[in-house]
């Protein structure tokens, strides 16, 4: 597996962002160019976490999907409601 390292993004948007976790999903989906498939993003954040030192937990598939669907105004799905790919706002990517 490879190691997973994203840069730290700035700017307005992520000054409206205040939860750790949807930062760092946001991030991720920033650093993959604004969309990126569910799983893939889990990984990604789970290796953030782990590079921090942090512990990830068992649930953390469950918690970033009730991210994504907690915070409709930044993420949506590009494909539908169907689909597993997730992308940042327009006005954010």
């Amino acid at each position: 597996m490879t190691q997973y390292a994203a840069p730290e993004f700035s700017g307005p948007w992520m000054a409206r962002i205040d939860e750790p976790l949807v930062r760092d999903v946001a991030t991720v989906l920033k650093s993959m160019g604004g969309s990126c498939h569910q799983a893939q993003v889990v990984q990604c954040v789970a290796a953030l976490k782990r590079q921090r030192g942090e512990t990830v937990a068992q649930d953390l598939a469950q918690k970033i999907v009730d991210v994504f669907e907690r915070y409709r105004d930044l993420f949506f799905r590009p494909f539908g409601e169907g689909s597993m790919r997730w992308a940042l706002n327009p006005e954010l990517a």
